[in-house]
């Protein structure tokens, strides 16, 4: 029997949210290897590895739950995870030519809003949403993320600008395609998350308890896996790029072959980190549950704001850039508090008397 507790439930966000801020970091130690190296040898670690390896330990008989699960659910399941992958592939290339936080600010604002909504508006239940206590909050907390998320993107290109606007690769007209492209295909996660419930289902019968979402990662993952694989596949045979695996450009020693897997492996384990506490975060979140992708994202963008300034990439920016900054990080931590109290007056309306 799983225990409603929304405010336990945006804490356990918060660490996946953090986990997913900090997961492209280690990609600034790595030396010697391609963009599709490095992206491959995450991905297999998050998207292939770590759920299999998190099922297995968290879902009792999982073998019996794979066998009873609808397997329209695991072919839907996957089929979106497939568009997913495509979407991560493209966030991962956005970051190249607009940067960390600007990406971040477009991908996830566009993710935020169809990811929480759209769900909702196509199963019937957004009347009947904003029925319930609180509902008030929790749908004002989802437009002010949305307007903190659009603030926190013109800080980002503020900083471009600041620094240099086209320096380094900035290329907008190539990354804000990608963006969209990204923050589109990313809100497919959740809907994807919705297809495999049946499998969590299944999982709760057999004793997942809180667990129970891992399951589905077993086939929302792998099938991101799958594109992304077929992409930089491609670009290894485009590229001749197979080797880096084995060995680096003549002059790099082979410790540093080491590091840049300890480093991929890194980056999937944080990344894999955000979909194992969203899972935790999601079966507690009551009644609204469906707020959960709102509260992901919008911290998401909160904590990558602040990965970015431990990482000084704001340093040198002018005033008018700090001030825009400062405002995207109140209006964040004000969408986060309006739809925790939302959350909360939900849980107390349900309370025993």
């Amino acid at each position: 029997m799983i225990t409603p507790n929304p405010l336990l439930g945006i804490l356990l966000h918060a660490v996946g949210a953090v986990s997913a801020a900090f997961c492209y970091t280690p990609q600034k130690g790595t030396r010697g290897w391609s963009w599709q190296t490095y992206w491959l040898a995450q991905a297999t670690v998050c998207w292939l590895i770590l759920p299999i390896v998190g099922a297995w330990f968290t879902i009792p008989e999982l073998g019996a739950v794979l066998r009873e699960a609808p397997r329209s659910a695991m072919v839907n399941t996957f089929l979106l995870g497939a568009l997913y992958g495509v979407g991560g592939t493209a966030f991962g290339i956005a970051i190249r030519y607009i940067g960390f936080s600007l990406t971040y600010a477009i991908a996830i604002g566009i993710s935020c809003v169809l990811g929480t909504v759209l769900p909702a508006i196509l199963h019937g239940e957004l009347q009947a949403i904003m029925d319930k206590v609180g509902s008030g909050y929790v749908i004002a907390g989802i437009v002010i993320g949305a307007i903190g998320i659009l603030a926190s993107g013109m800080a980002g290109r503020f900083k471009e600008l600041d620094r240099g606007g086209n320096r380094e690769g900035f290329d907008l007209a190539k990354g804000l395609p990608l963006c969209v492209l990204a923050g589109i295909l990313s809100a497919v996660y959740g809907f994807s998350l919705a297809a495999g419930q049946p499998i969590a289902d299944i999982a709760a019968q057999h004793g997942a308890g809180y667990f129970q979402g891992n399951v589905i990662y077993i086939f929302a993952n792998t099938g991101a896996f799958l594109t992304t694989a077929i992409y930089s596949l491609w670009l290894h045979r485009k590229h001749r790029t197979f080797g880096e695996y084995v060995e680096l450009p003549a002059g790099e020693e082979r410790p540093r072959l080491r590091r840049n897997f300890a480093l991929a492996v890194l980056t999937g384990c944080l990344w894999y980190g955000q979909f194992f506490f969203y899972g935790l975060a999601h079966v507690r979140m009551g009644d609204y549950k469906f707020s959960s992708w709102a509260i992901h994202m919008i911290m998401l963008v909160l904590f990558s704001s602040l990965a970015g300034f431990i990482w000084r990439e704001w340093t040198g920016c002018k005033p008018r850039t700090w001030v825009m900054l400062v405002l995207a990080l109140a209006i964040l931590i004000g969408a986060v508090l309006s739809l925790s109290y939302g959350n909360y007056l939900g849980e107390i309306a349900h309370a025993p008397h």
